[in-house]
Order: C-alpha cells, then sequence, then structure tokens
C-alpha cells in the first residue's frame, strides 16, 4: 500500500516538473559605471524637474502656452542623455546674467554715459 502511494505521489511530482516551466535566475556583478551612471542621470532628471517647478520657469511656461505639469510629464518620457544634455545647458547657464555678451556691452555703454555725464 505505501509503495503503491508513494509509486502515484512520484509520478505525479515529475509530471508536473514536466508541464511547468522553471525560470533560472542569473546573478551578476555590476560595475560601477553602470551605477555612476544611473546615480547621474537621476541627479540630471532631479535637476531639470526642480528648475521647472520654480515660479518663473513656471509662470514663463505659462505664458509660452504649455502647462507645467505637461513639461514634467515630457522630461518624465526623455532618455537619460536627453536629459543630461538639458542638464548640462541649464548648469552651465550662469545664474542671472545676460547670455551671449550683451550684459558686457551694456555695462560699457553704461560705463560711458556715466564718465560723459560727469564732467
Amino acid at each position: 500500500m505505501k509503495n503503491a502511494t508513494l509509486k502515484m505521489i512520484s509520478r505525479i511530482l515529475i509530471v508536473t516538473m514536466m508541464l511547468f516551466s522553471f525560470q533560472t535566475a542569473q546573478a551578476a556583478m555590476i560595475g560601477t559605471d553602470q551605477v555612476v551612471a544611473a546615480a547621474n542621470a537621476q541627479a540630471d532628471r532631479a535637476a531639470v524637474l526642480s528648475t521647472l517647478s520654480r515660479s518663473e520657469v513656471s509662470s514663463q511656461l505659462q505664458s509660452l502656452g504649455l502647462d507645467s505639469q505637461t513639461a514634467k510629464d515630457r522630461v518624465a518620457a526623455m532618455t537619460d542623455q536627453e536629459v543630461s544634455a538639458l542638464a548640462g545647458k541649464i548648469n552651465s547657464v550662469p545664474a542671472g546674467a545676460i547670455s551671449n555678451g550683451w550684459g558686457w556691452a551694456i555695462a560699457i555703454v553704461i560705463a560711458i554715459v556715466i564718465f560723459y555725464n560727469w564732467k
């Protein structure tokens, strides 16, 4: 009796193991460059999103007809390379400065006007 029961259970187990597919797990080491790249991508994405959440940027986006939530959704849909390029552009612009040398030109014109009016 015991022998017949054990044979039946063994056969059921063999059939179920053959019917179910088993997936093998793989473990591998990841390099530090992959970890650093992922951390940099996350930091760049956070920097772009924090810039978009500023009130000045949000109001300028509103004036251009773009909702700030839509802009955040678009940033979320960007690839890591696109976000990195955008974050690089944001980080390269000096805060509060006028780009393309116009700031220096305006400062020189103001200095000339003050110099001639001083006399």
